[in-house]
């Protein structure tokens, strides 16, 4: 005899697996508008992972690519802070499609904090979750044609990044952000074997916060171990900081720093990495 329960659980499985494949079609589609997708990374919390980001985006911005941030960082969404737009909400097109917020001209960023009631509202999800609302976010918001889509993940190696991973499985690959201390090394080892376990290139190693209190070099030398390329070294400056803190990207408010120098040098590099130099 048939078990009838059986059949439609049956039934109801092979519906969410058929759902979840026009879904990826779908993000596959609208990741063809994109040339380049980077996913940046760190081994652990505290490196100015984000900072790096948001300034490598501005960074492009200004160098005239058209470029889109994805603040996939789900429980520490700082990406709308960084540029300005902690303030804006989610807006929905005419056909139902999520619109990016433009903090810049040629940049376009969209985060999930957008969509919450306030600022400091916690996000507590577990795994499936996690991708459901990736997925969500790849799959709705309307980026158009980019040059580059900059994705922001959460620090460490956990559900995001496998999310993103499986949702862009043409990405360029990864960009690992370290500190310059010898530890940097073990933080890159994890994030470099992270990488290639999912068969993903590391388009990058960049080395934030260097000078004085923390040294110069650990990113270079993980860099060289892995035989993975180096794209630069950013000094610590505390302006950096209060950019961050007051909305105000950095490289645009202190374009003649040594840092602002330094990040434009790393996009330099990070051109040329993936081809366009």
């Amino acid at each position: 005899m048939v078990d009838e329960t059986q059949v439609k659980r049956g039934q109801e499985q092979l519906e969410r697996i058929k759902k979840a494949k026009e879904t990826e079609k779908r993000i596959a589609e609208k990741m063809k508008k994109i040339k380049h997708k980077i996913m940046v990374l760190s081994g652990k919390g505290g490196v100015g992972k984000t900072t790096v980001a948001v300034n490598l985006a501005v960074t492009l911005a200004l160098k005239g690519y058209k470029v889109g941030i994805l603040d996939a960082d789900i429980h520490g969404p700082n990406v709308p802070k960084m540029l300005g737009v902690q303030d804006a909400k989610l807006t929905v097109s005419d056909e139902g499609m999520i619109i990016p917020v433009e903090p810049v001209p040629n940049l376009k960023t969209i985060s999930l904090q957008m969509a919450l009631p306030q600022d400091d509202v916690p996000i507590i999800w577990r795994g499936p979750l996690k991708h459901k609302a990736i997925q969500q976010l790849l799959d709705e918001v309307s980026w158009g044609e980019l040059d580059f889509l900059i994705i922001d993940m959460p620090p460490g190696t956990g559900d995001e990044s496998l999310s993103v991973s499986q949702l862009i499985p043409d990405m360029d690959g990864v960009l690992i952000v370290v500190t310059p201390q010898e530890v940097a090394l073990l933080d890159a080892t994890k994030a470099i074997n992270f990488a290639r376990q999912l068969q993903k290139n590391v388009v990058g190693i960049i080395e934030n916060m260097a000078g004085e209190i923390f040294g110069v070099g650990g990113g270079k030398k993980a860099a060289e171990k892995y035989n993975v390329p180096f794209i630069g070294s950013v000094p610590m400056d505390a302006n950096i900081v209060k950019c961050g803190d007051s909305g105000e990207p950095f490289v645009m408010k202190y374009p003649e720093s040594e840092a602002a120098k330094a990040f434009h040098e790393a996009v330099d590099a990070l051109l040329k990495v993936l081809g366009e130099r």
